[in-house]
């Protein structure tokens, strides 16, 4: 089972990878991406994978934001079906 203090600081690890994926972005932009990502893991009781989870959520949604048409980022964070 993850511990609390090694999920986040896995989940900070993440921010740091998604920093080098995604330079032009700032690490404020990426944190609060990643973050919201996290919180909807919240209420899961097996937290093994939580941090795997949200680099995948909060790659997508980085992603997402660099497509959105007229430079507007989105804001939808997409679900994951568990």
């Amino acid at each position: 089972m993850l511990a609390p203090e090694d999920e986040v600081r896995a989940v900070t690890e993440v921010c740091q990878r998604l920093a080098g994926v995604f330079p032009e972005l700032s690490s404020t932009e990426i944190e609060q991406v990643v973050r919201r990502s996290h919180d909807s893991f919240t209420d899961k009781p097996i937290r093994d994978f939580v941090p795997v989870l949200v680099e995948r959520m909060a790659r997508q949604v980085l992603l997402a934001q660099q497509l959105e048409p007229n430079g507007r980022r989105s804001q939808r964070t997409p679900q994951m079906s568990m």
